[in-house]
């Protein structure tokens, strides 16, 4: 039977309408064809399931939405000439394109979504579920409120680490630098044979996940400064896979070393863990992959409140 002549324009414009439907993720590498899309409400992208929220994606623009509720709010609450008349109802928001969890420690629930509001505590400047929206639920008066900075005060979360990262940056010239030094051959045998030997401590001594194969471990030195924990540095040595992304790397490194991770649910930069990579000289950027950067033998460290002040390679944006 003779095809229609319309058949093959037929054929496209199904293919066009079902892509219409949904949106391709905006990942570099992932490009998935999501037909419920979720929507960055910091850098306004489209984005699958997998790389939904900004740490997945490495937003650009990480924590620009909270940023502008805390504005707006504060703009209504010091507005001289409120209106007499009942105040519009702020949008309902959608819980595919904004999410955010209980500020409580102990609790996991997911506020500002359409079956469950958020309140804000104006005290604090945090936001939780209904269960601890008073002051004695959430302990308000043991916390410091976001964004305040007591009379007196000292270096804020984010001053410190911006200096440990410039006393970090040092160390990794100086290591180096030590290491390009020219030197007899003698002493280049030497200190080839101490290196190999230590490598072979390090394979002994590091922890990991022991399904990883052999073939694919990357040995590194793993350390956190001392303004993430109270206590004195803790370090370790680990392995890990060469395959893993450095956003994994941190998830895994923070729980290893008893750090407080809240990454996924911090507001502030001054909140959140980075990863410095000592001997590159640089903070690595969550979506990289650890074996393309990070060698064993190299030493990464844990650094929170560093914040915007990444100092990437251009094309790694974290």
């Amino acid at each position: 039977m003779a095809s229609h002549p319309n058949d093959a324009s037929s054929t496209t414009m199904a293919t066009a309408d079902v892509e219409a439907i949904g949106a391709h993720c905006q990942m570099s590498f992932c490009h998935q064809l999501d037909f419920l899309p979720f929507k960055c409400e910091s850098c306004k992208g489209n984005f699958c399931l997998d790389h939904r929220s900004e740490t997945a994606h490495a937003c650009p623009q990480a924590g620009a939405w909270a940023r502008r509720r805390t504005q707006l709010q504060q703009h209504q609450h010091h507005s001289p000439s409120a209106p007499t008349r009942a105040s519009t109802p702020s949008p309902r928001p959608n819980i595919l394109t904004h999410e955010q969890q209980c500020s409580s420690p102990t609790c996991k629930i997911l506020i500002n979504t359409p079956l469950v509001p958020g309140v804000h505590c104006a005290t604090c400047n945090r936001s939780y579920c209904l269960k601890h929206r008073l002051a004695y639920e959430h302990a308000c008066a043991a916390l410091t409120p976001q964004g305040a900075r007591p009379a007196g005060a000292g270096p804020t979360q984010r001053e410190k680490g911006l200096a440990a990262l410039d006393k970090l940056r040092a160390w990794g010239v100086s290591k180096t630098a030590a290491l390009a030094k020219p030197s007899l051959p003698s002493a280049s045998k030497q200190a080839a044979a101490a290196r190999a030997q230590a490598t072979a401590a390090l394979k002994r001594t590091a922890k990991g996940d022991g399904k990883i194969p052999v073939e694919k471990r990357v040995y590194l030195y793993v350390e956190a400064s001392s303004d993430t924990l109270t206590a004195k540095i803790p370090k370790g040595a680990f392995f890990y896979s060469a395959e893993y992304s450095v956003g994994r790397i941190l998830d895994l490194a923070a729980k290893s070393l008893q750090v407080s991770n809240l990454n996924n649910r911090a507001e502030s930069e001054e909140e959140r863990l980075r990863v410095f990579w000592v001997d590159g000289g640089r903070l690595l950027a969550f979506a990289e992959k650890l074996g393309q950067v990070v060698q064993t033998g190299h030493t990464i460290v844990l650094l929170r409140g560093v914040g915007d002040a990444m100092a990437a390679t251009p094309g790694h944006a974290a």
